[in-house]
């Protein structure tokens, strides 16, 4: 039978969302069209991400094990993969479109004569291959992309599906893999975190996202006080982290991260399409500007004209109410 394989991409032990919402939409295809959907993982603990995993129904669940994928290094995932993809030899294979798919995208494409379908917004299949729109020119312009021969890898942007559960007994394959690390040739010696926010921003449910409007002290405050306050991740515009105000790791946007959270609000943001292009996904679009006849509010579900100096303290302590009753 015909296989989609999502690969599960994971975070400090922590599955990342965006990749259970390609497997929701993986699932829902192979349904439709008579296939198998199934999981790959490939992480130091494999076998006990795969048990979470199994909550959002792939028929079987792969797993590579290895203390070299603490951190993402491009050789030895190549390798784990070929090893992998040589076994299940699917017809699609369909990555969360995060910064460690975009580095192997094209080497794993080439590797494999396989087509490559890059941050995608949507994808169906069809007698030959996979078609797809994929939002370009800053989300201006939807653009249709084909592969016409499998095999077809794809990445798919955050937030272009709904996270489905679904109860299946799948069961669980290792597959047997070694590197020698003295096979490296590029070591990573580091990584410096950013500092500050602490909540992953492109796996947030609830992003507050700061701009021009809220760049001296106060304007953080409030920021940082209404982020606390929803548990949500603190995100700013291009001219705030250009600024230093924030850093750079929290930009959203075009240049910037794209995220797609439940809730997203916009305080002091004009609504330039540079910015629209990293959030346009998220389901709810709160927005916060003086000027009512900003950008923002064409995109916003719920919107509010006012000084965000005197819109937020009320407004916070309001939340604090529902928040504690």
């Amino acid at each position: 039978m015909s296989t989609l394989l999502t690969y599960i991409s994971v975070s400090d032990g922590k599955v990342k969302r965006s990749s259970l919402e390609v497997l929701s939409r993986c699932n829902q295809l192979a349904e439709e069209n008579g296939l198998q959907s199934d999981a790959l993982i490939i992480d130091p603990k494999a076998n006990e991400v795969a048990v979470k995993v199994k909550a959002y129904g792939p028929s079987t669940i792969y797993t590579v094990e290895d203390p070299i994928f603490k951190n993402h290094l491009n050789t030895p995932l190549l390798k784990a993969m070929a090893t992998a993809l040589d076994q299940i030899n699917p017809n699609v294979l369909a990555f969360a479109s995060t910064e460690s798919s975009k580095d192997i995208l094209g080497a794993l494409a080439a590797n494999r004569d396989a087509a490559a379908l890059a941050d995608v917004s949507e994808f169906d299949l069809t007698n030959t291959g996979v078609k797809a729109k994929r939002p370009v020119m800053a989300a201006k312009i939807i653009s249709s992309v084909e592969s016409t021969s499998y095999p077809t890898i794809l990445t798919v942007r955050s937030g272009s599906y709904d996270l489905i559960e679904k109860s299946v007994d799948s069961e669980v394959k290792e597959i047997a893999f070694s590197f020698d690390e003295s096979d490296l040739k590029i070591t990573l010696k580091e990584i410096i975190g950013a500092t500050g926010d602490k909540i992953d921003l492109s796996e947030a449910e609830t992003v507050v996202a700061a701009g021009r409007g809220a760049k001296d002290e106060e304007g953080q405050k409030l920021v940082e006080e209404l982020a606390s306050l929803l548990n949500g991740a603190i995100g700013a515009s291009r001219a705030l982290t250009e600024a230093g105000v924030y850093d750079p790791s929290l930009q959203i946007g075009q240049t910037g991260k794209v995220v797609s959270p439940q809730l997203y609000i916009a305080v002091g943001i004009s609504g330039a399409i540079q910015h629209v292009a990293g959030m346009a996904n998220s389901k709810v679009i709160v927005a916060i500007n003086k000027d009512p006849d900003a950008p923002i509010f064409d995109i916003a579900d719920y919107g509010m004209v006012g000084d965000l100096y005197e819109v937020l303290p009320p407004f916070i302590e309001e939340l604090k109410k529902i928040v504690n009753s």
